[in-house]
């Protein structure tokens, strides 16, 4: 074949080559990255694990790749291996408030097994968890290989820097999106297609807080769009299905729209208009 005689796609070849090289010593292997966090996600909910049985053996071979993921990313990684998995109880504490809060919540739901094996919104924040955890240890780009994974599995996009509360829940979830400077508080409930987002996209903006604040026990419904760094949604508000906010709400608020419906009266052909 003559393409193998083109001079120009052999100078790409090697470019090609020439950065592989470099990136093999700079960056995780994705596959390993997610080997990693599928590992602890049964590893900590060993609901369909072929070996149930946990011990201190699966913590030395997961520390292990652990500190091969961040070799090539952080000066000590021995170190932060250590603080990951020393926070290990604190976290899978909250996870279990997590499965708690979908179950007191959430009708459909009827077991905790139920909860860790088929809903998405529990494995979205299952990886949130360890990936903002690595975020606060100082680690650059592994976090979001993380989390990135999970959005790619269930739908749902939250970046590792996001901070949220105890007993969150996340319904359905296809469509959520949680900036990377929100925060949000305890026992908040989310539906899907919401989105915690800037009020616009700048790089001058990067150190500023562009997303907004959900304060504890908020239900947020479908499709809802709340946007802006200064924006707070007070405490125990309830935000309806398909609003745009981008000015704070006070404590105890309702917000939602009021659906116009138009129909002709078969008798005499009027317009009947119907507030809902």
């Amino acid at each position: 074949m003559t393409i193998t005689h083109d001079p120009s796609l052999n100078h790409l070849l090697e470019r090609l080559d020439m950065q592989h090289q470099m990136l093999r010593h700079s960056l995780p292997a994705k596959y390993d990255a997610h080997h990693f966090i599928d590992g602890m996600f049964d590893f900590l909910f060993p609901i369909n694990s072929q070996h149930p049985r946990r011990s201190s053996v699966q913590f030395v071979d997961f520390s292990d790749q652990l500190m091969r993921l961040l070799q090539p990313l952080v000066d000590d990684p021995e170190s932060v291996t250590d603080d990951f998995f020393h926070t290990l109880p604190e976290l899978y504490d909250a996870l279990q408030a997590d499965i708690q809060a979908t179950l007191d919540f959430d009708p459909a739901a009827t077991s905790r097994e139920e909860v860790i094996t088929t809903y998405p919104g529990f494995h979205a924040i299952a990886i949130h968890r360890m990936a903002h955890r690595l975020h606060q240890l100082g680690t650059p780009l592994l976090p979001r290989l993380l989390t990135e994974y999970a959005h790619g599995k269930t739908g749902i996009d939250i970046h590792p820097a996001a901070r949220i509360g105890r007993s969150f829940f996340i319904d359905h979830g296809t469509g959520v999106v949680v900036g990377a400077t929100a925060i949000i508080g305890d026992n908040v409930k989310i539906y899907q297609g919401v989105t915690l987002g800037a009020l616009q996209v700048d790089k001058s903006l990067a150190n500023t807080k562009r997303h907004p604040t959900i304060e504890n026990d908020v239900i947020i419904y479908a499709n809802a769009t709340i946007l802006g760094g200064e924006t707070v949604i007070g405490h125990h508000s309830v935000i309806g299905g398909n609003v745009w906010i981008t000015e704070s709400i006070p404590a105890w608020s309702r917000v939602y729209h009021e659906a116009k419906v138009t129909m002709r009266n078969k008798m005499d052909g009027k317009v009947i208009d119907f507030v809902i």
